[in-house]
């Protein structure tokens, strides 16, 4: 219902209205205005607007997702006002499934969490039915209950949009920022919305990743205060349709997680190796037959010659020496007479 038709009381809570009388002796109509009726009008709502932006976003994951993906979408769903949700999807089921799911959920726009291992996750945000959409790995997540930040924000909230220069620099992050802003953005006059801007979604390009932050704006002096949660997305791919179809763009400096996880063990595995074979080398080294040697080439370097002196051979006994008895003694006589 709009918010016209939800007036009562007349024009407004401090309008007066008008009522047409009757004359006693005629048919005549007289209009008069009345005194202020005791009823309880509905004061007007907070928003005049009328909602016009019908985006719908569904935010749901498949089967096999860890808790703290599960508390990622919950804040996203907190967040995010404009949301629905639903049940998650089996592995088996394709992804064009979802362009259904979708459409009876009355939504042209989804957020969906796909987890594979158990420990990859990844995430699509497309735009339902006709594309386009893109693919992202997600990393480093953290929730709202585990970063514990002091930003704080009302719940319904329409946000700001901050994104970095390099998303209008090059075109296929022109075209996510596009998509996130559909996405992302709470639709101005939104029944479950509140009409404040109290805080800042920031989208970063760093290290050929998108980093995902969301501030507090601090009405004092203007500074932020970081709310939560946070996370990184690494662009994979860029489809023309809605989860799938032909592609757009695919990124040169996307690592795919089994390749990485493949390198570091075969660094590991290499470092191992390398031990392995310095332990072998020292026990050859060991068991190796030592050549003797029986001279030594450095021994005439220090070889200084020295003048020959003439052989003195003593024919007599050296004379003895002569000690006095008593001598500590006398010493210590002395002394006494001295004192």
């Amino acid at each position: 219902m709009s918010a016209l038709k939800r007036k009562r009381g007349g024009k407004g809570p401090g309008g007066k209205a008008k009522k047409v009388k009757l004359v006693e002796n005629g048919n005549k109509p007289q209009t008069t205005e009345t005194k202020q009726n005791k009823e309880i009008s509905v004061p007007a709502p907070v928003s005049m607007g009328k909602w016009r932006n019908k985006e719908r976003v569904l935010v749901f994951s498949s089967r096999g997702i860890n808790f703290r993906t599960r508390h990622l979408m919950q804040d996203l769903r907190t967040m995010m006002p404009h949301t629905k949700a639903d049940t998650k999807m089996d592995r088996k089921d394709k992804l064009f499934v979802i362009n259904e799911v979708c459409e009876i959920k009355n939504c042209n726009k989804c957020i969906f969490f796909e987890a594979k291992k158990k420990q990859d996750l990844y995430m699509w945000v497309a735009n339902v039915p006709h594309g386009p959409s893109a693919k992202f790995l997600v990393q480093n997540v953290h929730t709202l209950a585990e970063l514990k930040m002091t930003g704080n924000c009302l719940k319904g909230s329409r946000p700001l949009l901050s994104f970095d220069p390099q998303f209008d620099k090059e075109p296929h992050y022109a075209l996510l920022k596009e998509l996130f802003i559909q996405t992302f953005s709470t639709p101005q006059y939104h029944p479950r919305s509140q009409p404040f801007v109290d805080h800042v979604f920031t989208f970063t390009v760093t290290d050929n990743r998108i980093w995902f932050r969301n501030y507090q704006i601090i009405e004092e002096d203007a500074s932020m205060v970081e709310i939560g949660p946070r996370f990184v997305l690494n662009l994979i791919k860029i489809f023309q349709g809605s989860f799938g179809g032909p592609t757009l763009f695919e990124n040169p400096h996307f690592e795919s997680p089994n390749t990485h996880r493949r390198l570091i063990r075969m660094a590991t595995a290499s470092k191992l190796r390398e031990k392995q074979m310095v332990k072998e080398l020292q026990k050859l080294k060991r068991t190796e037959n030592k050549e003797e040697v029986t001279r030594d080439v450095t021994d005439d370097v220090f070889a200084t010659p020295a003048e020959e002196r003439p052989v003195h051979i003593e024919l007599e006994a050296p004379a003895a020496k002569v000690v006095k008895k008593n001598k500590h003694k006398a010493f210590k006589r002395q002394r006494m007479q001295k004192r």
